[in-house]
């Protein structure tokens, strides 16, 4: 088990930048498979970015070229930077990690056993 322990969530105006950070506490990232999930008032939780231990990333449609996802195994920390938000980006997102070096279904939440608390992101028009 890890507990993740996310920050970096404001509320800004759309075309803006703004960058995640998720650290784990108790245990060592470099075996972990992390992601970025969010989940927006009334909707679903949905996958947004997916770093596995190789360093293969995977996105939703609707962040690529916008959204990064990286990981520091040095210091067990993962980074979703985001740039050029849009209101439709408006949600909680949470860090969410799984002990494999790879799994499956890379932005599906059943993956993942590992959740954080959220951070709220808001983006204004």
């Amino acid at each position: 088990q890890v507990q993740l322990v996310e920050s970096g969530g404001a509320s800004v105006q759309a075309g803006s930048s703004l960058s995640l950070s998720c650290v784990g506490l108790g245990n060592t990232f470099s075996k972990w498979s992390l992601a970025w999930f969010r989940q927006a008032p009334g909707r679903e939780r949905e996958g947004v970015a997916s770093i596995d231990t190789f360093g293969h990333t995977t996105y939703a449609d609707s962040v690529e070229g916008r959204f990064t996802i990286s990981r520091d195994n040095a210091v067990d920390s993962l980074t979703l930077q985001m740039d050029n938000l849009k209101p439709g980006d408006t949600a909680v997102y949470f860090c969410a990690a799984e002990e494999k070096e790879w799994v499956p279904g890379h932005l599906k939440d059943y993956e993942y056993d590992n959740w954080g608390q959220g951070t709220q992101v808001a983006v204004s028009s």
